[in-house]
């Protein structure tokens, strides 16, 4: 069923189904409190009535059998101007002494329901038939000095009770069907106008126009920002997540952001000429990029802008990256040669039959791990920090540096978002922990990092120590910028603390850095806990 055919019978179907409700509800409650009304109004009428000294004095002297005042053209009077059908006055017989039919006047009254009065006094109501035909019948007695002497009963015929909620009725109906028809011309106009918006396209149409655009869009291998007027971000595609943030943001992340967040040199290009398409250059750390800007302007003003833009790479960049490649490559082939040489052993061992000190050997190799395996299993509950740790644990021993994890440290586990942020950070502070213990190695013959990680309290703490040469003086002001490094090489650096920056400022915390009093480097972060917990 099309988009527009669904709506138009949900929405009839809908406002029938309510229509019909409110409608039958109106007139129930309609009926109800006309029917309360009449007995209320009947009741009074009758104890005024029962209360007249005229009537009291014709019911005495009827019981008395003196030849009484003639109530008949009395009460017909009172009874032409009211709204009641008919007015009887009885003794205390239950003779009738007045009646809207002359004929009827001395004769009993009909109807059990009359009996009530006559005995208890009480004034009550109800619904019965009589000589004129089914009516409300309201009671009050007539009472002479103490002592029931007779009755007033005063009728609404429900014949004409039903003439007039007929009437009423149809006004109401009449009301409610205008609105009703009014309903739908609203309806009809509601889904034209949708009709004309989504240019008679079907929801799951559109849907899979959305998903096609966002797959080409993130398979446009240059970087696309979309931003408002406002300088926020309101569309980013991965290939420009990657060149901000090395990919450690979601999408969601960037969305409603300031682009000055991550780029001011790209956030104040785009202001010299606002409303001009213009092409500009701006650093990313030490990578240059070419920037394409076009404003994004409506009949009435600018609206935001869209910006493309990509890395100017040139040839000694390649060659770098190629080399470093290829020393990585030449690492993994060094490591790999190694646990071969290990194995090797381990087999020759064996087959000379040297098996205790063929186990002596695997001990000695297994017994750090376990060690540490031990410590992380039971201080850290967090699976993915626990793992991270194990990682670094096996690269400082490559590297000759000594891992240690403070015995005080305690981490919870954390919802999947939260536990991945908390590694990055974690991560790149043991990585440049590392790399500077390593570095300085020569100077410090025990190159060592410590690490404490910690959620007790109200923040999660993390704290990362290393005995390597420090901050230099020229940018330790300005070390957690994009690009700031103390690392003199021509790769892209400058990028883990800058990162560890803007996932601490993201969750609302700090970071410091000291030289402490025994020549070693401690960087401490404090971040706020959220929902995040399980």
């Amino acid at each position: 069923m099309k988009l527009k055919n669904y709506l138009t019978l949900s929405t009839v179907a809908a406002t029938s189904s309510i229509v019909i409700i409110v409608t039958v509800a109106i007139l129930y409650l309609l009926q109800h409190t006309y029917h309360d009304g009449l007995k209320a109004r009947g009741l009074e009428l009758a104890a005024v009535v029962a209360h007249d000294p005229v009537v009291i004095d014709s019911v005495r002297e009827k019981n008395q059998g003196i030849p009484q005042y003639v109530l008949q053209h009395y009460i017909e009077n009172i009874r032409a101007r009211t709204d009641a059908s008919f007015i009887v006055v009885v003794d205390k017989n239950a003779i009738r002494l007045s009646h809207p039919d002359p004929l009827k006047v001395n004769k009993h009254f009909v109807g059990k329901d009359i009996f009530q009065v006559l005995k208890q006094g009480e004034e009550y109501s109800t619904i019965e038939t009589g000589s004129l035909g089914k009516a409300i019948r309201n009671f009050a007695p007539i009472i002479d000095n103490g002592q029931i002497i007779g009755a007033v009963c005063i009728g609404y015929l429900t014949e004409q009770i039903s003439d007039i909620l007929q009437r009423q009725f149809i006004q109401i109906i009449t009301l409610i069907v205008i609105v009703y028809l009014v309903g739908l011309c609203v309806t009809v106009a509601f889904l034209t106008k949708i009709k004309r918006t989504f240019f008679d396209f079907e929801p799951e149409y559109i849907a899979n126009k959305f998903r096609e655009h966002e797959m080409v869009f993130d398979s446009i291998r240059d970087a696309i920002i979309a931003i408002d007027k406002d300088m926020k971000i309101t569309l980013i595609n991965d290939r420009a997540i990657r060149m901000l943030s090395m990919g450690v943001f979601s999408r969601s992340d960037y969305i409603g952001q300031l682009l000055s967040r991550y780029s001011s040199s790209l956030s104040h290009q785009v202001l010299q000429t606002p409303e001009h398409f213009q092409q500009g250059e701006f650093m990313l750390g030490k990578l240059l990029y070419q920037a394409d800007i076009y404003p994004i302007i409506t009949s009435k003003e600018l609206s935001g802008h869209v910006i493309v833009f990509f890395a100017k790479s040139n040839n000694n960049d390649l060659e770098n990256e190629l080399t470093y490649l290829k020393s990585y490559s030449e690492l993994l082939r060094s490591k790999t040669h190694e646990y071969s040489n290990k194995l090797n052993v381990l087999s020759g061992m064996l087959q000379i039959g040297k098996y205790d000190e063929c186990i002596d050997f695997i001990q000695q190799e297994a017994d750090g791990y376990q060690s540490i395996i031990n410590q992380i299993v039971k201080t850290i509950s967090n699976s993915a920090v626990a793992g991270l740790l194990l990682a670094k644990f096996n690269k400082a021993s490559r590297m000759g540096v000594h891992f240690k994890l403070d015995n005080d440290s305690s981490f919870s586990p954390y919802e999947k978002d939260t536990s991945e942020k908390i590694v990055t950070i974690l991560g790149n502070l043991i990585d440049n922990a590392l790399l500077a213990a390593w570095e300085n190695r020569n100077q410090q013959p025990s190159p060592f990092i410590s690490i404490y990680i910690s959620d007790r309290s109200q923040h999660i703490m993390i704290e990362v120590e290393d005995n390597g040469i420090g901050v230099p003086s020229e940018i330790e002001h300005n070390i957690l910028e994009f690009g700031v490094t103390s690392k003199d090489t021509d790769e892209q650096n400058g990028v883990g603390l800058y990162l560890v920056k803007q996932l601490v400022d993201y969750m609302n915390g700090s970071i410091d850095w000291e030289r402490t009093e025994d020549n070693s480097t401690l960087f401490s972060v404090y971040l706020e806990k959220k929902s995040g917990h399980r």
